[in-house]
């Protein structure tokens, strides 16, 4: 891994740079950030942008946890726990997966509320077990109803749960006063960091340390860069960044993300929630797009309004990849970091990208609308609305407009979904509200169906996405298509000291998300598995 920290951009992202990284310095943009000026996004965003700053300090102020989670995981080593389960949504858990799959050290990740990934969690490993909560607000539905089934479980088995639980939250959250009355360990996180900016947190570091990763070195990489991001200069990589994919003419609103090598294992996800949940709002925004590789029809044959972003380990060989004709979307940028160089680099250009676009970068408000949504219909009675079709295991329901028209097959469903793909600045995404670690290898339909429309295609896990993508879904420009996927649970598992289940959890979630997106006016194709292994089979299928 190179310890150079640099951003090339080539093509209209080089204009783009060109173009807006003097203002950029003259305006003293990174000093003010790192100084926590809260007046760089606008009036309006000022009050909230006033509380959520602190994370330009993390590389210093995080130091502490080092040493107290090394201590913790030493406790635990020597009473025999050492598998370390992750429950937490968003920013509370893309970061610790990154950190953990880089450094080559097992954490097992709990971010759905589906009820057969949540059994198949509880059921590995148990005796051996400890189990990180972290909820930031300590409200999200997901992750106590996590925290409660490993009470449960715990308890079933004779394991005192104070002993195999510790809880990552904000001071004074409603998690906080709780967990400590009931004898719980609480790490408190820095409360003036929002959740997608806390990879250096204890929300990133607690989890990731626990498991074996070296967060001492991921801090030193953070710190190495800390002047550089902060400089008023026209060569810092966090404004080069920010500037080549929020200051295309005209926008260039599709970041196609593809590792080419650069060892950060899964970082793209982590970057897909910072960029797109920060950035959907006010009908404008960055919609990131993960791809597996080259071979990818986004990187291949990119349409006219991407930004393809190559993640590679070797500076020096950064701009031939640019320019051998391997990439050549037209507007391109390779970025090349350690991990926690990178950490802190993309959260500058995001905060950057934010100023230019015009929007407050810390705020989410199309998240809680689905929230809203999905909290009344698991109040109310479940979910009844009759198909508009069977076909074999599939139930297919059509929202957001009248699409269907004649189509009485699935396939002939997708179709018509797919004929809604606008060809010059629409995308499709694909949401699975499914076990995600049983079926991992439905996400192969996300290249295939780019194939077949030719256009930015992302595929997401639900509920998880809907803390990254689900923003811009609902908050960005008017552009999608949406292909909802759910299923009947191969068993049902209750939420302990709830009335409702997982699966009912798991289905008000998905049904939330499509009347939102629909409200909004985007068509949304809902299809209903109710037997998993054909359902999965035919879809596929009908896909492919």
């Amino acid at each position: 891994m190179s310890e150079t920290l640099e951003v090339v951009a080539t093509g209209a992202a080089a204009d783009a740079v060109a173009a807006h990284v003097p203002t950029l310095v003259r305006d003293g943009f990174a000093g003010r950030l790192f100084a926590r000026d809260a007046t760089l996004w606008g009036p309006e965003a000022e009050p909230e942008a006033g509380k959520r700053l602190s994370w330009v300090d993390l590389a210093s102020s995080s130091r502490p946890l080092v040493g107290e989670v090394s201590a913790l995981r030493g406790e635990l080593s020597e009473a025999g726990v050492d598998h370390v389960v992750l429950c937490g949504m968003g920013g509370s858990s893309l970061a610790p997966e990154v950190i953990c799959a880089t450094y080559d050290v097992e954490l097992t990740v709990l971010d759905s509320s589906d009820p057969d990934q949540v059994r198949a969690a509880l059921e590995d490993r148990l005796e051996r077990t400890v189990v990180v909560v972290s909820s930031k607000s300590g409200s999200t539905a997901e992750t106590d109803s996590q925290r409660r089934a490993y009470e449960h479980a715990f308890a079933a088995a004779g394991l005192d749960p104070t002993t195999r639980i510790v809880v990552v939250t904000d001071p004074g959250s409603p998690l906080d006063q709780q967990s400590r009355d009931a004898g719980y360990r609480v790490v408190n996180a820095d409360p003036e960091v929002g959740g997608r900016y806390s990879a250096l947190t204890a929300f990133g570091l607690v989890p990731s340390g626990l498991a074996g990763a070296d967060i001492g070195t991921l801090l030193d990489e953070a710190d190495a860069v800390t002047d550089l991001l902060a400089a008023d200069d026209d060569g810092n990589p966090g404004l080069r960044l920010g500037a080549a994919v929020a200051g295309t003419s005209p926008l260039r609103n599709k970041l196609v993300l593809v590792d080419r090598g650069s060892g950060l294992v899964g970082f793209a996800n982590w970057a897909e929630q910072l960029v797109a949940e920060s950035t959907g709002k006010q009908g404008t925004g960055l919609l990131p797009v993960v791809v597996d590789d080259d071979s990818a029809p986004e990187v291949a044959l990119p349409p006219h309004d991407v930004t393809v972003t190559h993640l590679t380990d070797d500076t020096g060989e950064s701009p031939a990849a640019v320019e051998d004709g391997t990439a050549s979307s037209g507007s391109d940028v390779v970025v090349t970091g350690t991990l926690g160089a990178q950490m802190l680099l993309w959260e500058v250009a995001t905060a950057a990208a934010g100023r230019l676009l015009g929007i407050n970068p810390f705020d989410q408000p199309d998240v809680e609308s689905a929230k809203v949504a999905a909290r009344s219909m698991l109040e109310g009675p479940p979910e009844t609305s009759e198909p508009a079709f069977t076909d074999g295991p599939v139930e297919v329901r059509a929202l957001g407009g009248d699409f269907l028209g004649g189509a009485s097959t699935l396939p002939e469903a997708v179709a018509a979904l797919l004929d809604q793909v606008d060809d010059r600045r629409g995308y499709l995404a694909v949401m699975a509200y499914l076990d995600r670690v049983r079926h991992a290898d439905l996400a192969e339909v996300r290249s295939s169906l780019a194939h077949r429309v030719r256009r930015p295609v992302t595929f997401g896990w639900g509920p998880r996405f809907l803390h990254s993508t689900g923003q811009f879904h609902k908050g960005g420009p008017a552009e999608g298509v949406y292909l909802q996927i759910t299923a009947e649970p191969l068993a049902d598992l209750e939420v302990p000291g709830r009335d409702y289940t997982f699966g009912r959890l798991i289905s008000a979630q998905a049904a939330g998300d499509a009347s939102v997106l629909a409200d909004h006016g985007r068509p949304v194709l809902r299809l209903h598995l109710t037997d998993q292994a054909a359902g999965i089979a035919a879809v596929r299928e009908a896909l492919s």
